[in-house]
């Protein structure tokens, strides 16, 4: 599992406007209070990302995820296991900002089952934002030594530990059609 250090740290630099790396699904994760636009402006300028492409939250629970949710949707599907790591896009509620949803009209969600991600964001509070640890162009990191590669000291904390065995980052589906926007 994780040490409880390390989510003390990674709670501790979320708070403070930090910037963290961290094992998820299936590749290492980029996150960040979703509320700190200079934290998510950090992330971006660091994937050399466009915000207008929006970003995933992810989060332990529902309940983490709803203030960023419109309430006239069913959300059932949030919950139900996925053969793989899926990511939904909903309805975003008015609080949701912009640096996080860009030029969306949806934003994507996700609750994860990687048990460090998912003790992250208990530790933490709220949902953090996920994007793949990798600059633009590039594969995504699976390992600490890639993300060292990629960013060397530029993240204020990595979180230790195995991604999972997916192959490729999150599916992405649509909440209200089911399609799916990212395989």
């Amino acid at each position: 599992m994780i040490a409880d250090f390390q989510l003390r740290q990674a709670a501790h630099y979320c708070h403070s406007g930090g910037t963290i790396a961290y094992p998820t699904e299936s590749v290492f994760g980029l996150g960040c209070d979703p509320l700190d636009e200079i934290a998510v402006s950090k992330i971006l300028q660091l994937k050399q990302r466009s915000v207008s492409k929006g970003l995933i939250l992810v989060a332990s629970s529902l309940e983490q995820l709803q203030p960023f949710l419109c309430s006239d949707q069913n959300l059932d599907k949030l919950l139900k296991p996925q053969a793989t790591a899926t990511s939904w896009l909903v309805k975003p509620s008015p609080l949701t900002p912009s640096w996080i949803s860009g030029h969306h009209a949806k934003l994507a969600v996700r609750i994860t089952q990687h048990p460090i991600t998912r003790a992250l964001c208990d530790r933490i509070g709220y949902p953090l934002v996920s994007t793949s640890a990798n600059p633009a162009g590039l594969p995504p990191a699976r390992n600490l030594l890639k993300l060292h590669q990629y960013f060397g000291d530029d993240i204020d904390y990595c979180v230790g530990g195995a991604v999972g065995s997916a192959e490729k980052p999150s599916q992405i589906k649509d909440l209200e059609t089911g399609k799916i926007v990212r395989e």
